[in-house]
């Protein structure tokens, strides 16, 4: 049985995000989650919302025990691309990608 959450269209790059979800990956929930809270980085934020939604799915959908739940995948897919145009010396355009982000989390328990 797992548990899972996702939070599609996060205006971050998949990048950034992969960084964190490799020191979660593995931990168990209040590990993961305390982990999450002091990271200095925006995927921190991002990944601790999505972190703690899977886990209140869990608890509430599927009566699962908080205290053997570990994070079983996490992962920071591409999602689309925002193009624009930025001006440079002589007449010239320059273009900026802004990166989205589908960030998901799935929740296992232990046996």
């Amino acid at each position: 049985m797992e548990a899972k959450a996702v939070a599609k269209y996060i205006r971050i790059s998949p990048r950034k995000v992969k960084i964190v979800a490799d020191l979660v990956r593995g931990k168990s929930v209040d590990e993961a989650l305390a982990i999450l809270k002091f990271t200095p980085k925006k995927g921190a934020e991002v990944l601790e919302k999505v972190v703690q939604s899977a886990l209140a799915n869990a608890e509430n959908n599927f009566s699962m025990d908080r205290d053997n739940l570990y994070v079983a995948q996490v992962y920071a897919n591409q999602g689309p691309v925002l193009k624009r145009w930025r001006p440079r010396a002589q007449g010239r355009a320059f273009q900026i990608k802004k990166r989205t982000s589908h960030v998901g989390v799935v929740l296992q328990e232990r046996e």
